[in-house]
């Protein structure tokens, strides 16, 4: 069976060897202890605060995005219930949805409640459409497709309309209807807006695309982030899975195991967790197999920056 956890959602330019790798050492400067850091040396999941609020989220979450566009047959369903179960058996609660990806919400919506776990999860979802009236259509049907008395994050899906609808969000938020507010994008060219909105600190979360193959985050979002006290969501982990295809065939480097690494996911993942200012990753699966994979990324210790900077150079001369 591939190992696929995403798919296309639009392709981004690489950076050129250079200059990630410029982008990257720039980064390093500001982090100091990665590998022994408190986060790390906790039993169980690692969790991240959110700077907002100082609740702890679990460091890796699930995406929907196609895996769970499925229809109502319980056949369809069996892995994907098992993949909630597992979720939050082994600590982890956050996940991420939207309109956009078909049936998803039902399902998760479904699931949850065959499985009594909504307590559990920090269910975060998007506003996708045009207008006010619109948008509170929409996030009311949120609210009843994921059987949810209130939504933990409500996100501005790519930005759109957004001046519309941060005043519904805030609204929402006033009456408790959201608990956190966000914005979310998967591609560069959106990074210029991204760098002015977090600014204005009005944002609880941001979520953006960022993996091994797609670091320019480094650089321009998450050092910002950091500073304005903005939660970090990472979409697209595995760069549409295109990491999976790069190191296919290819042996995991022996000293991953100091980082108590045994996997390619875990690998990618790990790398983008031990950075300070990423509050969760969101990889999307539909297979109980890689969902164990995937959540071991939040086990155990963490890549210091000079591990980061080793994983990055070894996986640039495959």
């Amino acid at each position: 069976m591939n190992r696929v956890h995403e798919t296309n959602r639009g392709s981004a330019p690489k950076l050129p060897r250079r200059c990630a790798l410029k982008l990257l050492a720039g980064s390093l400067l500001a982090m100091t202890g990665l590998a022994h850091s408190a986060d790390a040396a906790v039993k169980g999941i690692l969790k991240r605060a959110i700077p907002r609020s100082g609740e702890r989220l679990p460091a890796v979450g699930l995406g929907t995005w196609q895996t769970f566009d499925v229809g109502p047959r319980a056949a369809e369903r069996a892995e994907l219930k098992e993949v909630l179960r597992l979720l939050v058996e082994q600590g982890a609660s956050v996940v991420d949805s939207s309109p956009m990806y078909g049936q998803a919400e039902r399902v998760v919506g479904d699931l949850a409640a065959d499985l009594g776990i909504h307590e559990r999860l920090f269910l975060a979802t998007k506003v996708w459409t045009s207008g006010r009236e619109a948008g509170i259509r929409q996030m009311e049907n949120s609210l009843k497709l994921l059987r949810a008395q209130r939504i933990d994050l409500m996100q501005v899906h790519n930005l759109r309309d957004l001046a519309t609808h941060l005043k519904t969000l805030r609204e929402w938020k006033a009456a408790g209807r959201i608990r956190y507010l966000g914005i979310t994008h998967y591609h560069e060219g959106a990074y210029r807006d991204l760098e002015r909105l977090v600014k204005t600190r009005e944002y609880d979360f941001v979520q953006f695309n960022y993996s091994m193959s797609e670091r320019e985050a480094e650089e321009r979002l998450l050092p910002l982030c950091a500073d304005s006290g903005t939660a970090v969501i990472v979409n697209r982990p595995f760069a549409q899975a295109s990491l999976f295809g790069k190191v296919k065939g290819k042996p995991l480097p022996s000293w991953a195991a100091e980082f108590d690494c045994a996997s390619w996911a875990q690998f990618f993942l790990k790398y983008l967790v031990a950075h300070p200012a990423v509050t969760c990753v969101i990889p999307g699966t539909r297979r109980v197999a890689h969902l164990k994979d995937n959540l071991q990324a939040g086990f155990g210790r963490l890549p210091d920056a000079a591990a980061r900077l080793r994983m990055v150079e070894y996986l640039e001369r495959l």
